[in-house]
């Protein structure tokens, strides 16, 4: 450790749940301290997580892994990364230096950890070696896919196979998006007096989880806090003792596609066509090792838009095509008309100029995203939050953040707080926010200026949940406003809060989602219809007579509470009628045009497939869409019919049960528990109605920060402090994140473990 010129001073406690607490001498040998005890205690999935980032997963998990490997190359995230390190290392050489120490940590203790981690020994995996930019090309795969633009996709096709009309029927906050809850309430209304801030991550659950609990300390600072496993310091939620914050998915738009026509020249290389004619486009091929199989040659290719993520390999079908279908659906209508003349000469001169040089043209898309472009993530800020004793410390901190881009809470003891968003989003034409745009148009370039960041004031409490809010002009598709009302209610329901009580709040089960489909179920009793002015439909009759069995699940419906608690019996009713309701919608003949297979690469399956969009805009799609009320109608009492002819559904958490990502599956699936909690509830465990009631999404942490004392804060994460099967501190967390309960948060040195060696 001497020899990478970090000190010998670190001191590692844990507390009764293993969660490390690191003391050292200065920030650099802390950022060493934590890099190492991360390594040692989650090996097997920093290691993948590198592997994610680089594109080498295929080289010993498969060939399953071959699609993310050829997205992460195609995409450029190690090199966008090693960009990103070198623009900090000119600007920024200290929190360069601190990220190094970091790396230099993980180096240390990654044969250690590996050396407990089974995983290791099972797929024939060496650790490697970690490089100053490997955590940012970690934060880059963790959010690649955050903001969701593979959505564009899916509008492309809604609109050409269902019509322009319909583009944004589904917009919701999709299977295919994180979102988070958050809230703060201002020392005003708390028992105490001071600020309390809480709230959880709702991403896709990985074992190990994707959030490690940790305190670091040095004589600059001593905070607590929930990290990311591969970066140093504490980007998202922290406590630091005068001040603490905490995030949740803006759901901006900050990545745009583009529609590319590209074409061989005969020494090999491509060029682009842009909006000052044909460019020369970056290649090169690349390989990619696959454990069990052949190499794979990957070509890449990148524009002067981005990097080439689809399309690079159709240039086997490539003819002189004009993309002005498409494109003209890409605009304004005011503007089509206009850009139509534009580009038909564009597209002719590029025609002339392809037949002139007799390469063929075919085409593509490609990615941008703001860290290819500026060379900035905001890996400076880091730092900066640990050292934050204010809110306008972390206010002017934030200022420099970069991706993904989240809408910020903080308070200090001051009483400061503070409610804004960082990141940075890009001004352009608003079409870039709904569909693939033509490159060659000038008009979805972006502007030099990124756009302002709006902020609010605290008024009591304040909510944060990614529906509609003060993010609300950076995005186009956001999550439905059930839980950020619900938490609101909540909140406004008492003006003394504690972190016990506030605690209560993670727990709520109220389905608010639910009413819109109840309401469909009452209206099928009394033969009503859906939507005012609807005409009968040839599909089936307006109204028809429940059977006794599908009048008595309509009649325990309409009583229930609507509270989806895992030992619910009508929780599990209600989610059996509304699957059945979701198939028959998708089925439907409205969406047949929808139901083949978008041509796109697997890895954005989740954002194109039918029946999790169907599920997901249910509300939308029972009163609005191209299904006719009628036919609404006769789908909703035939769930019915099929679930009262059926064995009666079983308790919600029976089959509603974790279901979480690992690298290498565990055989034994019998061990994931059943859950409570729904999508749209505050206790948010996502599946996929109509489909699977296994949960792959839910709260990968929660946490409560009390400024009054810091001690009666708490924490969870869905496992435990270690990465290593067999571990004490494996999975013990799980039980009481299933109670939605919370772990202390201990400072007191004197009650830690000291770690000897």
């Amino acid at each position: 450790m001497d020899g990478i010129g970090v000190s010998v001073s670190i001191e590692v406690y844990r507390d009764a749940w293993g969660v490390p607490h690191l003391r050292a001498a200065d920030q650099d040998e802390l950022a060493f301290a934590q890099g190492r005890v991360t390594a040692r205690d989650r090996a097997w999935q920093l290691e993948v997580e590198r592997h994610r980032a680089q594109g080498t997963t295929a080289a010993f998990l498969g060939a399953a892994e071959l699609g993310w490997d050829t997205f992460a190359r195609r995409s450029r995230l190690a090199d966008t990364a090693r960009r990103c390190f070198e623009r900090l290392e000119r600007e920024d050489p200290a929190t360069a230096a601190w990220v190094r120490a970091y790396v230099d940590g993980v180096n240390d203790g990654l044969a250690e950890g590996a050396a407990w981690a089974p995983e290791f020994a099972e797929t024939g995996l060496v650790p490697g070696r970690w490089e100053p930019w490997t955590p940012l090309a970690v934060w880059l795969t963790t959010h690649i896919l955050f903001a969701g633009f593979p959505t564009k996709l899916w509008r492309e096709e809604v609109a050409r196979r269902l019509g322009e009309e319909w583009t944004e029927l589904f917009a919701t906050d999709g299977p295919g998006t994180s979102g988070s809850n958050g809230w703060l309430v201002a020392g005003g209304r708390t028992a105490s007096g001071a600020a309390l801030v809480a709230g959880d991550p709702h991403r896709f659950i990985e074992a190990p989880g994707v959030y490690q609990q940790i305190r670091l300390a040095c004589p600059a600072y001593d905070v607590v806090g929930i990290a990311v496993p591969g970066i140093p310091g504490l980007a998202h939620f922290g406590h630091t003792g005068p001040a603490a914050w905490a995030i949740t998915n803006a759901m901006s738009d900050y990545q745009d596609l583009y529609r590319e026509r590209l074409r061989r020249l005969p020494d090999g290389g491509v060029e682009a066509y842009g909006p000052e004619g044909w460019r020369p486009a970056a290649t090169h091929t690349e390989t990619i090792e696959v454990a069990g199989g052949e190499p794979v040659e990957v070509e890449v290719v990148e524009t002067d838009r981005g990097p080439v993520i689809i399309g690079v390999d159709d240039e086997q079908g490539s003819r002189d095509q004009e993309p002005r279908e498409r494109a003209q659906g890409s605009r304004d209508q005011d503007s089509q008309e206009q850009d139509s003349r534009e580009q038909a000469s564009r597209e002719q001169d590029s025609r002339e100029q392809a037949s002139q040089d007799h390469a063929p043209v075919w085409e593509a898309v490609a990615l941008r995203y703001p860290p290819r472009v500026t060379g900035r993530l905001g890996f400076e800020v880091l730092p900066a939050l640990l050292r934050a004793r204010t809110v306008a410390d972390v206010d002017t901190a934030l200022d420099g953040w970069v991706e993904p881009v989240n809408v910020v809470l903080a308070a200090d003891t001051g009483g400061g707080l503070l409610h804004r968003v960082a990141g940075l989003v890009p001004v352009r034409h608003r079409t870039n926010s709904l569909r693939v745009v033509p490159a060659w148009d000038p008009a979805h370039a972006w502007e030099d200026a990124p756009a302002p960041l709006p902020r609010a004031e605290v008024d009591g409490h304040a909510v944060m949940a990614n529906a509609r809010g003060i993010a609300a002009p950076l995005g186009i598709e956001f999550a439905s406003p059930h839980r950020a009302d619900r938490i609101d209610a909540l909140l406004g329901a008492s003006a003394d809060w504690t972190p016990e009580s506030i605690t209560a709040v993670h727990r709520d089960t109220d389905n608010r989602s639910a009413a819109r489909l109840l309401a469909a179920v009452a209206r099928v009793g009394d033969g009503g219809s859906g939507r005012a002015g609807s005409g009968t439909s040839p599909a089936g009759p307006r109204a028809g007579a429940l059977s006794p069995a599908a009048s008595a699940v309509r009649g325990r419906l309409l009583a229930w509470d609507r509270r989806m608690d895992a030992e619910s019996a009508d929780a599990g009713l209600y989610a059996a009628v509304r699957g059945a309701v979701v198939r028959r919608l998708a089925a439907h003949e409205a969406f047949a045009a929808l139901r083949e297979p978008a041509p796109y690469p697997e890895v954005f399956r989740p954002w194109l497939a039918l029946g999790p969009r169907v599920a997901y805009a249910l509300e939308t799609l029972l009163v609005a869409g191209p299904v006719p009320a009628a036919d609404v109608d006769r789908i909703v009492r035939e769930a019915l019919d099929e679930v009262a002819a059926g064995e009666p559904p079983a308790a919600w958490g029976v089959t509603h049960r974790l279901a979480p990502w690992q690298a290498l599956p565990d055989p034994d699936d019998a061990q994931w528990p059943g859950l409570g909690g729904d999508h749209d509830c505050v206790l948010s465990t996502s599946s996929v109605p109509g489909w699977t009631d296994r949960s792959a999404r839910a709260s990968a942490a929660r946490y409560v920060w009390d400024l009054a004392d810091r001690e009666r804060s708490g924490w969870i994460v869905p496992f435990g402090a270690s990465g290593v099967p067999g571990d004490p501190h494996h999975r013990d967390q799980l039980p009481l994140w299933l109670r939605g309960e919370l772990a202390p948060v201990t400072t007191d040195w004197q009650n830690l473990t000291k770690e000897q060696g």
